[in-house]
């Protein structure tokens, strides 16, 4: 176990870092016979509220270690199809550097055919994910759960920030939005009719799954803002909003997708981890596990 400063400037606090997801033995967490690929991405150059995210990647692997590696609803061991966690791509430059980084290492693990789930730090990091997974997989198209639209064409001048994300995603490829209840007037414009499920029209419901999964092509990437989920279960995020969705209902409609469609790689991002609150990154660490076990319990 390493032992890294947990935030900027507060050499006083000190946090454990694992550097294996799941802190796997290793003949479970070797490059060579993996299926998935972990890649933290520690980055938090444009968000402009709670800072931290950057942290995100490394409270998410350490809060992995403490997770039962049996799903009892997919009766399955996703382990066991072998995970490996990449070095983390570090960085503090424009966001722009930072999604070109990110494409080159998310396309180099595609070229050996893994499932890369990249871990954020901020949003702006899809954007290279999306276009490294784009240039592979034609018609792909992006489900986005997030609280907020992140439409903006840009933001604090950067066209590539964290609140302008998903005009990045959009200039690439086809994009559905789900648990949206936060926008700018600026961004309406951009929403595109039958594809954004506002949170205040889809909790405790199930009936726009299927209208939503019809919007997206057969293979899928997903992107998970945790701000989608309520800050009553999820507190420890840049930019909270009230009224986002539950675990089982999040869980509901990603089994649903994972069962109609072909999700080939997925990010989650905006942790922004708090030493007095550990269940925010345990609850992100499960969300990888179950929907990875949703993927591959299937196959």
């Amino acid at each position: 176990m390493k032992w890294i400063p947990a935030f900027a400037g507060m050499t006083k606090y000190f946090m454990p870092y694992r550097t294996n997801y799941g802190d796997l033995p290793k003949i479970y967490s070797q490059l060579a016979t993996a299926k998935v690929v972990i890649l933290p991405v520690s980055y938090d150059g444009t968000s402009t509220w709670g800072k931290g995210a950057d942290k995100g990647p490394a409270a998410i692997i350490e809060a992995s270690a403490n997770l039962e590696l049996y799903d009892i609803e997919t009766d399955s061991e996703v382990y066991k199809k072998n995970i490996f966690t990449a070095e983390p791509i570090m960085g503090n430059g424009a966001p722009e550097k930072m999604a070109e980084k990110v494409k080159a290492a998310v396309a180099g693990f595609l070229k050996k055919d893994k499932l890369v789930v990249t871990l954020g730090g901020e949003h702006s990091i899809t954007v290279g994910a999306v276009a490294a997974y784009a240039e592979k997989y034609k018609n792909l198209s992006v489900l986005q759960l997030d609280a907020h639209a992140d439409l903006r064409p840009e933001y604090q001048g950067w066209k590539y920030s964290h609140a302008s994300a998903m005009s990045r995603v959009r200039e690439i490829c086809p994009i559905v939005q789900v648990g949206i209840r936060s926008l700018d007037i600026i961004e309406k414009p951009f929403l595109e009719k039958g594809r954004v499920f506002y949170a205040e029209n889809i909790c405790n419901k199930t009936d726009w799954h299927d209208k939503a999964i019809g919007k997206l092509t057969d293979k899928v990437y997903v992107t998970i803002d945790l701000d989608v989920f309520d800050p009553g279960i999820l507190p420890s995020t840049g930019t909270p909003e009230p009224g986002g969705l539950g675990w089982y209902r999040v869980l509901e409609f990603l089994k649903k997708v994972s069962q109609k469609k072909n999700i080939v790689g997925f990010d989650v991002v905006e942790l922004c981890p708090n030493k007095n609150e550990r269940s925010s990154d345990f609850l992100a660490a499960k969300l990888i596990y179950k929907l990875l076990s949703y993927k591959f319990s299937k196959q």
